[in-house]
């Protein structure tokens, strides 16, 4: 990145602007510091406080159309707007900007400069403005602020803010750590690798470390290796590559090279022979148990001071595959008692029979992830090796091999692993949850899985911005999945079109007294803050159904307010005997003033051969696991929540017809939802988790309901286990309060 540009999270009047167009352009770090002074940009060794020049030197660096004669007056006009208080003169100026946009899509030229964003970000933070653009008095300023107000950038950036000040952070430690950058990073010659294991599909703990190694690429004009580290034919397919590849595509992350460590095999095979004609390796056929006692008590093995002869003769056997070769495993002859275990000598060659998913038979013997890793890493080029810190053991294990081959160094930065609450991400105990069917498949929306989370309704935005606000924390902590459903909803909600959606069991028909003798369609916006959303076909009838729980909270001639339509008084309600509602009758009263309503209910109109209902399943899930985290001890079996799908039967309006499968909708006053596709007709709509607590609460902790204590006859001591005691204060004794209130016999007397 160019430049910083930090922001005081309560600066008032906030700097949208430079928000804005930084955002935009990707040429300066973002930071939020509450206890900034002022909003500052750092580029290019200079460092800039006035918001006009930060804005100015920003679309210099992005490289934004060139200014023309009219860009000065804008600045003015910004300038000017933020002074103005007197409502006319406010107007005014919203006039004369709506009249000029009539014909022109930007402000200046035909492409945006930053007389269009210093404008925006100055009506952005004008309460006063915001409030008159409301009004639809002037659609073709609204349709040009709408237009930048809901670009992803500016969008993803404004959420960022909302997400700093939620968690009053003292500094947004993403960009602060993003800022320093990697150590000895040189621009344009950066190289990171993301090297996924072939033999399952990528889980959300992975998404952290391919978008960090994505994201310092791209930062440094760099490039992203995506590497299959297959070393283990015992677990490797190719199917699997396939589907890593697809997941990365589904985070947007492509590499800009595709690898395998297979294809380094040969190299590998020759420099571990090189470590054997050196003395640091040597080949060992002590028994896995006994290897693993000796090496957590320090004790050599007895293979250790072999020569060179006999090893390389074993590490033949190994190559050859013969029955005595399997006896027998490739050590790094490191050290015997170093504290730090992972030094201790370990594997770095294994023979295995299996056919290689690329290779076939050729290979008896692989090398271990300790040894290939750095190796390959030299001999790709990377520069920069980003590893998750349950590694930091094994760095100087890393080093160490770097050093004894004499190879290229590489820079190791590491983070912090990704863990959530309720959450499984071990692929042996994922498998357990498919192979028992106990989900229907690896893009279950209750996995984990990069599949199942976007098939959940997370976005890539969210992910990306979640995962990069994590920076180079080095905490190890199991987090709570409220700041990314969060953030995901501050994303979706400015875009998603809105529906309505009845549950079908004990809905109730209402009769509309004043409606329409026939049905009659109205053309509404789908999102009413934001135009480009498109619109829909609302259907009204004198004869509309209703939530069973909107009825039951009516009042008899309470006047509530049906939503998109107008306010409507209950003359009557029908109960059964157990208690459900069965008809309304209200009256219209269009003259009503919604704002004095305490009720604002959706509705829709009864499904008929010319205007049908759509049937719809709204679904909902629980966490697999009933235990926030499990230990190592624990049987997964124990922990399995025993119901994680709810189904809801429910009609919705005909508009949802034209969604495609993965779409984002509001049903409005239920949730936020994606849809799923078709089952038998029906279309099916995955709730998604919006942060708020009773979404994201695993609903197998809830506590059932208390039921009530059962009368106890006073005739009777209550029996127990435990010795008699006299009682302290003796038996009989009476106790006057002498209190002034009326005399009452105890209810326990009767």
């Amino acid at each position: 990145m160019a430049g910083t540009l930090t922001i005081p999270t309560k600066a008032s009047p906030f700097p949208f602007a430079a928000l804005g167009i930084s955002a935009s352009i990707g040429k300066a770090a973002l930071v939020f510091d509450e206890t900034a002074p002022t909003t500052s940009l750092v580029l290019n060794g200079s460092t800039i406080t006035d918001e006009d020049e930060i804005v100015q030197a920003l679309a210099k660096e992005g490289g934004l159309a060139g200014d023309s004669a009219k860009t000065p007056s804008y600045f003015a006009l910004a300038k000017n707007l933020r002074t103005i208080t007197a409502h006319p003169e406010l107007v005014a100026a919203l006039d004369s900007l709506d009249d000029y946009l009539a014909f022109r899509t930007f402000l200046v030229g035909h492409s945006i400069t930053s007389a269009d964003w210093i404008v925006w970000g100055t009506l952005k933070g004008n309460i006063k403005v915001l409030g008159l653009l409301k009004n639809n008095q002037h659609p073709h300023l609204l349709r040009w602020f709408t237009y930048f107000d809901t670009l992803k950038e500016t969008q993803g950036a404004i959420a960022e803010l909302a997400s700093a000040k939620a968690s009053k952070v003292r500094s947004n430690k993403t960009a602060a750590g993003f800022a320093l950058g990697l150590p000895d990073a040189i621009d344009g010659q950066v190289v990171t690798r993301f090297p996924p294991e072939p033999s399952g599909y990528l889980h959300i703990g992975h998404t952290k470390a391919a978008i960090l190694n994505q994201y310092f690429a791209k930062m440094y004009h760099g490039k992203l290796i995506i590497r299959f580290d297959d070393t283990n034919p015992s677990k490797e397919r190719t199917e699997f590559e396939e589907t890593i590849l697809e997941d990365l595509k589904l985070l947007n992350i492509h590499g800009d090279v595709v690898t395998h460590t297979s294809d380094h095999f040969q190299t590998l095979y020759d420099l571990a022979v090189k470590l054997i004609e050196a003395g640091k390796a040597y080949t060992d056929d002590t028994i896995q148990d006994d290897m693993r006692e000796e090496r957590k008590n320090g004790i050599a093995s007895k293979h250790r001071d072999d020569s060179v002869a006999d090893n390389l003769k074993h590490f033949d056997e190994m190559k050859a595959g013969t029955e005595e070769g399997l006896r027998w495993c490739l050590r790094a002859k490191m050290s015997v008692d170093d504290p730090n275990k992972a030094l201790r000598d370990p594997v770095i060659y294994r023979c295995n029979l299996l056919p290689h998913h690329r290779t076939g038979d050729k290979w008896k013997i692989y090398p271990t992830y300790d040894f290939a890793c750095p190796v390959v890493d030299s001999i790709e080029g990377v520069t920069h090796a980003l590893r998750t810190n349950e590694y930091r053991d094994r760095n100087p294990q890393y080093q160490w091999m770097i050093d004894a081959l004499s190879l290229r160094k590489v820079n190791i930065w590491d983070f912090s692993r990704l863990n959530f609450i309720y959450t499984l991400l071990s692929k042996r105990k994922l498998h357990n949850f498919v192979d028992k069917g106990l989900v229907r498949g690896w893009d279950d929306p209750r996995f984990p899985t990069v599949r199942g989370i976007r098939r959940r309704g997370m976005t890539v935005e969210a992910l990306t911005q979640f995962m990069l606000s994590q920076g180079p924390s080095q905490s190890v902590v199991s987090m709570e999945w409220d700041s990314i459903w969060t953030l995901n909803k501050k994303l979706i909600d400015p875009i998603a079109p809105r529906h309505w959606s009845i549950v079908t069991k004990n809905s109730v028909p209402v009769i509309i007294k004043g409606g329409p003798t026939t049905p009659e369609f109205k053309v509404l916006p789908k999102h009413k803050k934001n135009a480009e959303i498109g619109e829909k076909k609302t259907v009204y009838s004198s004869s509309i159904i209703i939530e069973q729980e909107d009825a039951q909270s009516f009042e008899g001639q309470e006047e509530i307010t049906l939503m998109d339509w107008g306010n409507a008084f209950v003359r009557s309600k029908t109960v059964n005997d157990a208690g459900i509602v069965t008809s309304i009758e209200m009256d219209l009263n269009l003259e009503g003033d919604f704002r004095k309503t305490k009720k604002k209910i959706t509705w829709l109109s009864q499904s008929t051969q010319e205007t049908p209902l759509i049937p719809v399943t709204l679904l909902d899930y629980d966490y697999l696991i009933t235990k926030k985290k499990l230990e190592e001890t624990d049987d997964v079996a124990d922990f399995t929540t025993p119901v994680t799908e709810f189904r809801e039967a429910a009609v919705a309006d005909a508009n949802v017809n034209d969604l495609n499968r993965g779409d984002i909708i509001q049903f409005e006053r239920k949730g936020y939802y994606i849809y799923d596709g078709e089952v038998d007709g029906v279309k099916e709509f995955i709730l998604i988790p919006d942060g708020r607590a009773a979404s994201i609460a695993s609903k197998a902790a809830t506590p059932a309901a208390t039921p009530a204590p059962a009368a106890v006859p006073k005739s009777e001591p209550s029996v127990t286990k435990m010795y008699a005691m006299e009682s302290i204060y003796g038996k009989d004794l009476a106790y006057d309060a002498g209190t002034k209130m009326y005399k009452m016999e105890t209810v326990y007397d009767s």
